[in-house]
């Protein structure tokens, strides 16, 4: 067997390649005799020979409707390398651009050449953007661990911001700074965003590997922008590729607590201006090197780690760029914006003083911005909402320069002379939570809510009370899966959309996940039109299939798509009333019955879920005591919330003084 034929593939990826789930897979094995011999592995974790389930794929007419890029990853994968596979994607994007260019990279094997090759053949035939994307993604999601990415969502949001800061007039070409590109996820986010006549790019990264990939993907996004890129590989601090060079805006995620960054022998460094940063301190050495850079009222925006804004060895450099009117702003961003998850990071947003000062005559305040109550929680990992905090850091932007005009609430003016202390800490969260104590009025309004709460309980609560239930006479139930057999409702499966999925001219819908209904139940994402198999209309009954977020409700409002685990049960209306199928399924017991085992993760099999036989104009009935109990349920979380805001403000107001009997 030849190298190439030995390429592994477990059954994971033969899904991945074949657009099917696993179940699938390993059903083929067992149905058809034909199904290639494993090569590798153990019986629980099986490889196979990539070529011969290619092969097997076709001849079974299973790779209708698949391209080829899900069969060039494993190729890719098994370079065994992370530079080489890396270099190799690279090396293909420069090929798929230009077919007829035979310089390689010096350290490419005969193999990863080829692999190139074909990857550029592919790409031109299947779309070279798109294959690159799809690589480098792949790339990015196997070397996740050893890899530090800035998601895409929080580029956008640094890119709008150092835009909407940025002062001074424009000089036609804007001009952008990343010193520590990776593979460009700034950069790239920063040409979307800026729709401006024209922009020259000026990275840097230090790994060969995270260069070329970065280049690969300029290169892709210069063919629709006015773009002039100039990557340079080397070590930033050390031997600055652009020394002289001026941005007009500068985006960094920088490595975090590198000790060796270049202390000794960059002592006397002139970018030094707000002083020397101490071997403990790398962050600071970054912030300076970007403010070298800058031209007169250009912007910067750099992600650091929350400690630097406090610690004890950063306060006089700190207190400098306090001083200079420099530090504009700090943002405090919710666990799970970037890595390292677990960590709520921070960005700061710096300006350089502009050419005229009348045009930002020098402040005696610096915005201090809490976004850490943005996070999305009931996720395994951290993530934010990334809508709402967007919207509210670009609000709290738009306040910076009106003195005027108050920021929103969780950002706030901070004089300087009650920063620059002794600790100089510039940590939001120390300053937001004085300036937040609610006023009389808000108090008076929020008691105002709650007593409204409470009434519509005591309502509700009348009415539930007096229901009158009949005992020792046995009702008949079926099941879902039966009322399926017999078309009285039809059920689909929410997916996850293909990551392959573009909008194209069709439109998007909200997707729906079990994560969005454990933060707040509003679609936090959008999928394109005719990608989604199960989108909900208006009256479908809606399944959450976890036991963690066990739900069931009647859909109102547009069109949507549904993510893994949830289900749309669409009722026949002469047989079935879907309020009624709503509440019966919503029983906590018909959950635990129908789980698959008795813990917080485990799944509902939605077929097996139990509802009364009743006549349909009987269903009407229950079905409006269902709707009143739902309401009540609705009222009780919403109180309950309200009422904990309650006693935290009446606490914050108290501990302030001023209490009159």
């Amino acid at each position: 067997m030849s190298a190439h034929d030995a390429v592994p593939v477990s059954l994971a990826e033969i899904a991945r390649i074949a657009g099917v789930g696993r179940a699938a897979v390993s059903n083929w094995r067992r149905r058809h005799d034909s199904f290639p011999t494993r090569i590798g592995g153990t019986d629980v974790s099986p490889q196979f020979s990539l070529a011969e389930v290619e092969r097997w794929l076709r001849n079974n007419g299973k790779l209708r409707d698949i391209g080829g890029r899900e069969l060039l990853w494993p190729r890719f994968e098994a370079l065994g390398s992370r530079n080489e596979s890396g270099l190799a994607i690279a090396e293909a994007a420069r090929l798929m651009r230009s077919p007829e260019a035979r310089t390689v990279h010096p350290d490419l094997s005969p193999q990863a050449k080829a692999l190139a090759d074909r990857a550029a053949r592919v790409g031109r035939e299947e779309g070279p953007r798109e294959t690159f994307e799809f690589l480098l993604q792949r790339w990015l999601e196997t070397h996740v661990r050893q890899l530090s990415t800035t998601p895409p969502q929080l580029a956008a949001l640094m890119a709008r911001v150092a835009l909407t800061v940025r002062l001074g007039p424009d000089r036609g070409r804007l001009t952008l700074l990343d010193p520590a590109s990776g593979t460009g996820h700034l950069t790239a986010a920063a040409l979307q965003e800026y729709d401006g006549p024209g922009l020259e790019v000026l990275a840097c990264e230090r790994d060969p590997a995270l260069a070329a990939l970065a280049a690969g993907r300029l290169s892709f996004l210069a063919e629709k922008h006015d773009v002039r890129p100039r990557i340079a590989t080397a070590d930033t601090l050390r031997d600055d590729p652009f020394s002289g060079a001026k941005a007009d805006i500068a985006l960094c995620n920088p490595p975090f607590n590198e000790r060796d960054w270049g202390y000794e022998e960059l002592a006397t460094d002139q970018r030094w201006t707000h002083g020397l940063p101490p071997r403990t301190e790398p962050e600071l050495a970054w912030v300076q090197h970007l403010l070298a850079h800058l031209e007169p009222g250009g912007a910067a925006v750099v992600v650091l780690p929350p400690a630097v804004a406090s610690r004890k060895a950063g306060r006089r450099i700190r207190g400098s760029l306090l001083r200079t009117g420099t530090l504009r702003a700090v943002v405090s961003l919710p666990p799970g914006s970037a890595q390292p998850h677990s960590v709520a990071l921070q960005l700061w947003i710096l300006r350089a003083a502009p050419e005229s000062p009348a045009t930002a005559p020098p402040s005696q305040h610096v915005l201090l911005v809490d976004a850490t109550r943005f996070a999305r929680p009931g996720t395994r990992e951290p993530s934010p909402d990334w809508g709402s905090l967007g919207s509210f850091v670009l609000a709290s932007m738009a306040a910076l320069d009106q003195v005027g005009q108050d920021p929103p609430e969780g950002a706030v003016r901070v004089p300087l002379l009650d920063l620059l202390d002794d600790e100089v800490d510039v940590t939001p969260g120390r300053y937001t939570a004085v300036a937040n104590e609610p006023s009389h009025e808000e108090l008076a309004r929020k008691w105002n809510k709650f007593d409204s709460f409470l009434t519509d309980l005591a309502d509700h609560s009348r009415h539930l009370s007096r229901l009158a239930f009949e005992t020792g006479t046995p009702q008949t139930t079926t099941t879902v899966g039966d009322l399926v057999k017999a078309g009285a409702l039809m059920l689909r499966a929410g997916q996850q959309p293909p990551p392959s999925a573009t909008t194209g001219d069709g439109g998007t819908v909200p997707l729906l996940t079990i994560a969005d209904l454990l933060h707040d139940g509003t679609p936090s994402g959008v999928v394109p039109t005719g990608s989604a198999p199960a989108v909900a209309e208006e009256g479908d009954v809606l399944v959450a299939g976890v036991a963690r977020a066990f739900k069931a409700w009647v859909h109102e409002g547009p069109p949507m798509a549904l993510g893994p685990q949830l289900y749309l049960l669409r009722v026949d209306a002469e047989k079935l009333e879907a309020h009624f199928l709503a509440g019966c399924l919503y029983a906590p017991t018909n959950g635990r019955q129908a789980g698959t085992h008795a813990s917080s993760s485990s799944r509902i099999d939605i077929r097996r879920l139990q509802v009364l036989q009743l006549p349909l104009e009987k269903q009407t009935t229950y079905a409006e005591t269902f709707r009143r109990l739902r309401a009540f349920e609705e009222l009780l979380t919403t109180a309950d919330g309200s009422g904990k805001g309650l006693v935290s403000d009446m606490s914050d107001r108290l501990a302030a003084g001023g209490l009159t009997v």
